[in-house]
């Protein structure tokens, strides 16, 4: 028999991945999507459960540390891939590559690194079942 949690569809990682409210996994937290022409901004608020998402001000700067993880594993990863795929040892090429692919995750990273923040860094903010 599936949990509540998993019969609504609500589950953890396609929650966090569609970018949903942490506590009730229903309400948007971004209206347009990553890589949107239109803004990149956080809703406020939860339109479902109200929840409030920054929690004071300045909340968000602890996503920077996340963030500079995301950074650091790209980095590496597009280094290692470009020794692998090239064999080059040309440091242009590394640079280029790695600051393009850089800004190209920038949007990506920012919107996960604040969702990252929500779900598992924040304490006290839980899922509540009751609330979705």
């Amino acid at each position: 028999m599936q949990s509540t949690e998993e019969s609504n569809g609500l589950s953890l990682i396609p929650s966090l991945m569609a970018c949903k409210c942490p506590r009730c996994r229903v309400g948007k937290v971004y209206e347009h999507g990553p890589y949107s022409l239109v803004a990149r901004a956080m809703l406020s608020s939860c339109s479902h459960c109200g929840l409030v998402y920054e929690k004071e001000p300045g909340y968000f700067y602890a996503a920077m540390y996340v963030d500079y993880a995301f950074i650091v594993a790209e980095l590496v990863s597009m280094a290692v891939a470009v020794s692998v795929l090239s064999g080059s040892e040309n440091p242009w090429l590394y640079i280029s590559v790695m600051l393009l692919f850089v800004l190209v995750m920038s949007p990506f990273n920012y919107r996960y690194s604040r969702m990252l923040l929500m779900y598992f860094l924040t304490p006290g903010l839980r899922y509540h079942p009751e609330m979705s």
